[in-house]
């Protein structure tokens, strides 16, 4: 059954409109099972380090209940031919969102070899747009295998199979699992380290997918979890609902700060003023907000001004918005005086408002100034440098836009046919089953697509003995919801990456008689 929560779902996490489903899976290739093969061979130097790697994009056929072709699902992977032995290198298996997102912008901003550069805030401009080694990969210490799921990139459907057989949570985790299977067999990489690594739904992606794959007795050494969303009601904003208004406010602060809006000047110790603005929506606002209409006109009035307080916005804006103020809502009216806009991936791009009136932005700041320049890059390096030769055209997002947001059945806590996404619980899942388990939370603090707060919120009430919830690390940035475009930060990011990546992968040493 389809849920009609997919109608109020921001579907605007996809960074890319979207083509037909009908275009996706009627571009040229072959309706059969032969699957397709381009290598070649690099090399570069990683922190002082020459690393030589094979590059393969390549497909893999995916198959029906029934033993039947029913897609074709590619991936560019890289493997580095000197240093340990392959069965010993760590494999991370990356994708972005969406749902019906390419790979192609953690692949070009952060885990290929190549990178885009691209401008830390503000527009790109035209073509050409530059390339450059990426010394900041995990290449040098794993192997990575970046996946475009079914109806997006290269991948499509097979014969009469319709889209919607890959396009669903468990649908689309299922196509997967049966992929990861049969990379590790194809290249004989069952004893390697095993990772996922996803960016915003791609987190989704990774809380379900984990289950699937333990199912089919495939643990996880880790999961990397980018700009998480595990709790859709957490930025959906639905009526009655005060939930998400809580676990956003600070990410509104944490703007209007970065952006000089706050009236009382900007607060110089920035981790000391989140952690008051995240105390303060934890009781009092939250208290505030629970009481409804039996809130006296004192402390609302209290609220009124704190809220002011933390996030620039009007005493009457707020007033008029019943404290209740939405991400959108926050996008379009803080600079609106300014007759411009704040960013929705990237709170620290603002851009020239559509319309001066408009409760809601016209467009995403981040989104319009790079995805020229991830798209133009990612086929040009597609094809001038990885050899690609192919008939079809990538596809940057997929049709994927009748996504089935119910369940196969089991886990999640989402009731079949209704009721807003949860995948916190099939993580929970996955490390109380594999209590080995690590998790990593990345945020990136100027997200308003998936705030840094809810998803820490979201961590924190997964249900897990103390144990387990020393398995999850948490690594903030100064950036959005793509952090990887903040060239200042690639430091951080590999250094994140290496510390969990090493930090998991390596066997305890055997006990001493």
């Amino acid at each position: 059954m389809r849920n009609p929560f997919v109608l109020a779902l921001p579907l605007c996490l996809l960074l890319l409109p979207a083509v037909s489903a009908a275009a996706q899976e009627n571009q040229p290739g072959a309706p059969g099972a032969e699957s397709s093969r381009w290598e070649t061979g690099h090399s570069i130097v990683v922190e002082g380090e020459t690393v030589q790697y094979d590059a393969v994009v390549a497909s893999t056929t995916l198959t029906n209940d029934e033993g039947e072709p029913a897609g074709e699902l590619f991936y560019t992977a890289y493997f580095r031919r000197n240093g340990a032995p392959s069965g010993e290198r760590p494999l991370v298996f990356a994708y972005n969102g969406g749902p019906g997102s390419a790979s192609f912008w953690l692949h070009m901003g952060i885990m290929g070899p190549r990178r885009v550069v691209t401008p830390e805030v503000g527009p790109q401009g035209a073509p050409p747009y530059p390339l450059e080694d990426n010394a900041y990969t995990i290449l040098d210490i794993a192997d990575i295998v970046m996946v475009d799921p079914i109806g997006t990139g290269f991948s499509h459907t097979l014969g009469d199979t319709p889209g919607s057989y890959y396009w669903g949570i468990d649908e689309d985790a299922r196509s997967l699992a049966q992929f990861v299977r049969r990379f590790l067999s194809e290249y004989e990489r069952w004893n390697s380290p095993r990772y996922l690594l996803g960016e915003s739904y791609g987190t989704t992606r990774s809380a379900v997918l984990a289950g699937h794959l333990q199912r089919a007795n495939i643990d996880l050494n880790g999961i990397v979890l980018v700009s998480s969303v595990l709790q859709f009601n957490t930025i959906q904003f639905a009526p009655g609902d005060d939930l998400p208004y809580i676990v956003n406010l600070p990410s509104y602060a944490v703007t209007s700060r970065y952006l000089g809006a706050l009236p009382g000047g900007t607060p110089s110790d920035l981790e000391a003023f989140m952690a008051e603005v995240e105390e303060w929506s934890l009781t009092e606002y939250a208290t505030a907000l629970l009481a409804g209409g039996t809130l006296d006109e004192a402390r609302r009035t209290r609220i009124i001004d704190r809220m002011h307080r933390y996030t620039g916005l009007s005493h009457d804006f707020i007033d008029k918005s019943d404290l209740r103020v939405t991400a959108p809502a926050f996008e379009s009216e803080l600079l609106r005086d300014q007759g411009r806009i704040v960013g929705r991936l990237d709170a620290r791009f603002t851009g020239p408002a559509g319309d001066a009136l408009g409760v809601r932005p016209s467009h995403d700041p981040q989104s319009t100034a790079i995805s020229s320049a991830y798209t133009s890059a990612f086929n040009s390096y597609l094809r001038d440098e990885l050899g690609y030769d192919g008939e079809r055209e990538y596809v940057p997002s997929g049709g994927t836009r009748n996504w089935n947001w119910g369940r196969l059945g089991g886990g999640g806590g989402f009731v079949r046919g209704g009721g807003t996404p949860n995948v916190a619980p099939d993580l929970a899942t996955a490390m109380k089953r594999n209590p080995s388990l690590k998790v990593l939370l990345i945020n990136g603090i100027y997200d308003l697509a998936t705030p840094y707060f809810a998803a820490v919120w979201t961590m924190d009430r997964m249900g897990l003995p103390p144990e387990l919830r020393a398995n999850i690390e948490r690594a903030d940035f100064a950036a959005g919801h793509m952090m990887y475009v903040e060239q200042s930060l690639l430091q951080q990011w590999k250094e994140t990456l290496d510390d969990f990546i090493l930090g998991t992968s390596r066997r305890p040493a055997p006990a001493t008689q």
